[in-house]
């Protein structure tokens, strides 16, 4: 049986690819940072462990490993981030809440896997995917703004890039997906698709990266996206 560690998992994206995994028969490793309020995650059919984790809190990253490392790991989806406030625009800047989100959107991934590797060098698919945003394609910003929210997906990209260089003789694929304007809390009502047909999506490029790919930055539909 394949294992998926999934951060951010009880809702959104997280909870659609937990969902997804664990009915087509995968053991799914859950974490959110309450999982006491996770119900809807809690309720999934299937093998799914739910457990504590504030990605933020490397202590706890560290003792979600420690408490965890007999399990071999095929795919580490690092799924959890935060937007920040709205809007971050010239002039209004909130540095506090910007350092934050890039604690939360570039930091704590590197940590994540970097606690996480051997686990997954042992997995038989050894797959380390961060869920980025194309908002963090310095090439494809044509309208501006949303400084806090950009910067740590572009943080992100660099830092996961790295990652596929470091990790290429261990014989782990590293890889960035941007899951499309997606309808969730963050994405909102007027996004053009909803999270069962991107993660449906992703779940087949995840699935059809070999080491040629890693360290690539991908669409939802394959594509791969400029830096």
């Amino acid at each position: 049986m394949p294992t998926v560690l999934i951060t951010g998992a009880s809702r959104g994206i997280g909870l659609e690819f937990a969902k997804q995994y664990a009915d087509d028969g995968w053991k799914v490793i859950a974490t959110c940072r309450d999982p006491g309020g996770a119900n809807e995650l809690k309720g999934l059919a299937g093998k799914v462990e739910v457990h504590a984790l504030d990605i933020t809190d490397r202590g706890q990253i560290q003792a979600l490993a420690k408490s965890l490392k007999r399990e071999n790991i095929d795919i580490l989806i690092n799924n959890a981030g935060i937007y920040g406030p709205k809007p971050a625009l010239l002039g209004g800047i909130n540095y506090g809440a910007w350092e934050e989100v890039m604690r939360t959107d570039a930091m704590s991934p590197l940590k994540v896997s970097e606690c996480f590797l051997d686990h997954i060098a042992r997995g038989k698919m050894k797959k380390i995917i961060a869920i980025s945003s194309k908002m963090g394609s310095i090439s494809d910003n044509s309208s501006g703004g949303s400084y806090i929210y950009r910067s740590s997906k572009a943080a992100l990209n660099a830092v996961m890039k790295s990652l596929s260089i470091d990790l290429k003789e261990r014989g782990v694929v590293v890889a960035l997906l941007h899951p499309g304007w997606v309808k969730t809390d963050m994405g909102g009502p007027g996004a053009l698709i909803d999270s069962r047909e991107s993660v449906s999506k992703m779940r087949d490029v995840i699935a059809g990266l070999g080491p040629e790919q890693s360290g690539g930055f991908f669409g939802f539909d394959g594509e791969r996206i400029s830096w």
